[in-house]
């Protein structure tokens, strides 16, 4: 908790003030959280100091809120495009992000639970830089990640704004933001060590070494290409739903059963039957071989029945069964789009 208030001194995050009249102040409390590797195990106890940003009114506290955010398909085209270009992806993590993002709103915080000051304890805190909690704090990390990268000869990417290029003669390094986790990687290591000293000398950077476990997918940067897996969120799904004892299948639907309407059958939990689609749905990034199943039983979500949840059971049960499958993203490929027409799947 201490640390985490020197990181407050040494980003110049808020100054001490007399409380001011009329003025909405934010209070303050402590989160404490376990880090996990791709194993489970505990790498580190966090602890952050958040903002109580659900006091914040729209147009008085804050204005622009919106942060854009990668998505799983764009990490995947990262990933192929590295095989393809052959060069090896790697990670790293900024302390404390968000209290690098500069607001413009007067915002005013009470002191942290603990550590009020003993000789002014009727004072609160004004923000000059965003604090975790609040509305606009992503906004306001995005803002400043960008005006750093672009300012160094960076270029964003049109329709993936989370996605920066630098790019010298023949060579370039890209770079894949995801809030406060940095993806990135070079065809030449000069600019890879020149990113790594670059982003070190403006943030307090941890840096996490080669790419291996990301948004819940497991990956293995090998010589023959990139092995990527969701077994330890499988897991957590299977445990999450009660699915972890009984038999297993060998296929995640059966070919003889035909899904429609039921409009006769008997009605389930429509949240927890919602909450399973969405769960696999996250899960088709590395597993193709589920997403045909997870598609048909994702229309009926408005009035599931026991015939659709018996159905997405069984998909849990082909999971439960083939939980150590890996996707792999081979070098001996080439990059040419392809495309596919009906069941025949004629190369067009």
């Amino acid at each position: 908790m201490q640390e985490e208030l020197n990181q407050f001194e040494r980003n110049n995050v808020w100054e001490l003030v007399p409380c001011p009249p009329s003025q909405t102040i934010i209070g303050t409390k402590w989160v404490f959280r376990n880090k996990l590797d791709d194993q489970g195990n505990i790498v580190r106890n966090k602890e952050r100091l958040v903002a109580q940003g659900y006091c914040q009114e729209e147009g008085i506290d804050y204005d622009e809120t919106f942060a854009p955010v990668e998505r799983l398909e764009a990490i995947r085209i990262l990933l192929a495009y590295s095989c393809f270009k052959n060069f090896k992806l790697y990670q790293m993590d900024v302390k404390s992000a968000f209290l690098n993002g500069i607001i413009q709103e007067e915002v005013y915080v009470k002191q942290p639970p603990g550590f009020e000051n003993f000789s002014r304890p009727n004072d609160v805190y004004r923000l000059k830089k965003a604090l975790y909690g609040l509305k606009q704090a992503p906004r306001a990390w995005y803002d400043r990640l960008r005006s750093f990268l672009l300012q160094n000869g960076f270029t964003r990417g049109e329709v993936d704004t989370t996605l920066f290029v630098f790019e010298k003669g023949q060579d370039c390094l890209l770079v894949q933001i995801y809030v406060d986790d940095i993806i990135f990687g070079a065809t030449n290591e000069s600019l890879f060590k020149k990113f790594s000293k670059l982003m070190q000398g403006e943030f307090e950077m941890s840096m996490m070494g080669e790419l291996n476990f990301f948004l819940g997918l497991q990956i293995k940067q090998c010589q023959e290409g990139i092995y990527i897996s969701q077994s330890k969120y499988t897991k957590e799904l299977l445990k999450k739903f009660g699915i972890e004892e009984g038999r297993t299948v060998s296929t995640p639907m059966a070919t003889n059963v035909k899904i429609d309407k039921d409009e006769k059958g008997k009605s389930v939990d429509e949240s927890k039957y919602r909450g399973m689609i969405g769960s696999l749905l996250y899960l088709t990034a590395s597993r193709p071989d589920i997403l045909h199943a997870v598609c048909l039983c994702a229309r009926f979500q408005s009035n599931p029945k026991e015939s659709h949840l018996s159905a997405v059971k069984r998909i849990f049960r082909y999971l439960k069964g083939t939980c150590s499958i890996w996707f792999i993203l081979s070098k001996n490929e080439n990059f040419a789009l392809k495309g596919y027409s009906d069941w025949t799947m004629r190369e067009i």
